[in-house]
């Protein structure tokens, strides 16, 4: 839990709020709440492999917004961040 002297934010992560500390990635995010990204097509968990943007392992939907990077982006207070487990 993020000390409480310092900035942080409070997120939805398949409907359970995830507070993190601010400048923490989405994909941290999802990892502290302790879900995979997305499934791969033979049904094994998929996360964040190269943590740039270029495989794409880490998407996830985002306000309704489908196949975010979540590798790349911040998080911001009250997103809505759904994997698709």
């Amino acid at each position: 839990m993020p000390d409480s002297n310092v900035n942080s934010v409070t997120l939805i992560v398949n409907g359970s709020p995830v507070n993190v500390l601010a400048g923490t990635t989405v994909a941290v995010a999802v990892a502290i709440a302790g879900r995979p990204c997305r499934t791969s097509v033979g049904g094994e968990p998929r996360g964040p492999l190269c943590g740039m943007g270029i495989c794409f392992e880490c998407r996830v939907s985002i306000n309704g917004r489908s196949h975010c990077r979540s590798c790349q982006i911040v998080c911001e207070p009250g997103m809505e961040v759904k994997t698709d487990e």
